[in-house]
């Protein structure tokens, strides 16, 4: 049986503005920021990003079909490491305070250490895209906190482990911080 890696479906990136190689895709988010706004009943790389993950972690090599795949790895390896940060909570309290403290620190981009993927992005060509990147990054990884809060927790507050098992998972072979 071959399984196959769940590819992102924003693969037209006409009028779609870029950064380090990047499509800074529109999002369905409150939250300030560089990402233009999506319609709240459509699917954003969030959502692709939050039901493909338990598929998709589990792969060690993901071929890159578009560059909307390069922000879905991203996305992943994000959730992944969200995952590993909300392990020992056992309240959705503990867990909104996890992630936030994840969400205060700094978000490395392509160029400086502690990117986790040298090469899957270009580098910034100037510092005004390098921000520019490194905000929409912030944004994109606020919007999918909040949302994977609502799926690893249940309603009552209680962890959910059918998504709090997957924070053992190593994403194509990079260790979460």
């Amino acid at each position: 049986m071959h399984l196959k890696v769940y590819h992102s479906s924003f693969v037209d990136e006409e009028g779609i503005r870029k950064a380090c190689g990047c499509p800074l895709l529109p999002l369905k988010s409150h939250i300030k920021g560089p990402a233009p706004v999506s319609d709240q009943d459509r699917t954003d790389i969030v959502d692709e990003a939050i039901t493909f993950f338990r598929a998709n972690v589990f792969f060690k090599n993901f071929d890159i079909k578009s560059p909307a795949d390069k922000l879905l790895i991203y996305l992943t390896f994000y959730i992944n490491v969200a995952l590993k940060r909300l392990e020992g909570c056992r309240t959705l309290a503990e867990g909104t305070k996890a992630i936030i403290n994840l969400g205060l620190e700094k978000v490395p981009v392509p160029g400086e250490s502690g990117f986790p993927f040298p090469g899957l992005f270009v580098s910034p060509e100037s510092q005004k895209e390098a921000e520019l990147f490194r905000n929409y990054l912030k944004q994109i990884r606020e919007e999918t906190s909040g949302r994977l809060l609502s799926v690893a927790y249940r309603h009552n507050g209680t962890p959910n482990k059918w998504w709090l098992a997957f924070a053992k998972r190593k994403f194509v072979n990079v260790i979460a911080l």
